[in-house]
């Protein structure tokens, strides 16, 4: 069986751009996967690739993977979710308002959480597309995220190449539980507060139109 550490050292830097791209475009495999696969190849023990060459390659093929989906996003918008099935079921329109509110309240910020959630980033940069964020700022934010994530992971595997594909597993499913918790809480607290401030503004409501009648009344007596 080939593994993606097998893989990255037979195809070497273009196979990372490559694969990065891919997993940016929506592949099911998750990104850290080829990035520790080149940190791998590239360490003191394997020596298979430039850990300069790999690391820029790494770099390269994430932006570029982010910026195909926002521009899929920004080109085609909320059609791309009604007319291709494979769209409309990674970004569904219950995911994209949630993403919206987000972006809302959060800004930019989601893109950088977004890089260590699994599943969440091409729907997250669909979205920032379909909202036209202006091009430079995501770009510029984008590379930001990237070489944050690209460097730490990648050094990891480049350091500590025998240990880290376990490590970063069981680490990257207890933070990807643990936003998916804090997500969920806060989602029913603004639910409840949504639901909270309704619920006054109709009593205000009812409170007004009573006033209004009782004074109509006084004014028919008069």
């Amino acid at each position: 069986m080939l593994t993606p550490e097998a893989f990255l050292a037979r195809w070497g830097y273009v196979g990372i751009i490559i694969f990065l791209i891919l997993t940016g475009c929506g592949l099911p495999i998750p990104e850290e996967v080829p990035i520790v696969g080149a940190g791998w190849a590239s360490s003191p023990e394997h020596d298979k690739l430039n850990p300069w060459l790999a690391l820029g390659s790494c770099f390269i093929g994430a932006v570029v993977g982010d910026i195909i989906m926002y521009g899929i996003g920004r080109r085609f918008g909320r059609r791309l979710l009604q007319k291709r099935a494979w769209f409309a079921s990674m970004l569904t329109p219950e995911k994209e308002r949630q993403i919206e509110e987000m972006f809302r309240h959060h800004g930019l910020k989601v893109l950088f959480v977004s890089r260590f959630l699994v599943g969440v980033r091409s729907p997250i940069y669909i979205t920032a597309g379909i909202l036209k964020v202006p091009f430079k700022r995501f770009v510029l934010v984008d590379m930001f995220c990237a070489a944050v994530m690209v460097t730490s992971f990648f050094a990891l595997a480049y350091w500590f190449s025998n240990h880290v594909l376990k490590w970063i597993r069981q680490a990257e499913a207890a933070v990807t539980i643990t936003i998916g918790v804090l997500a969920i809480i806060a989602l029913v607290g603004y639910r409840y507060y949504r639901k909270r401030k309704a619920a006054e503004r109709l009593k205000q409501e009812k409170d007004s139109s009573g006033d209004d009648a009782e004074s109509e009344i006084e004014r028919s007596v008069a």
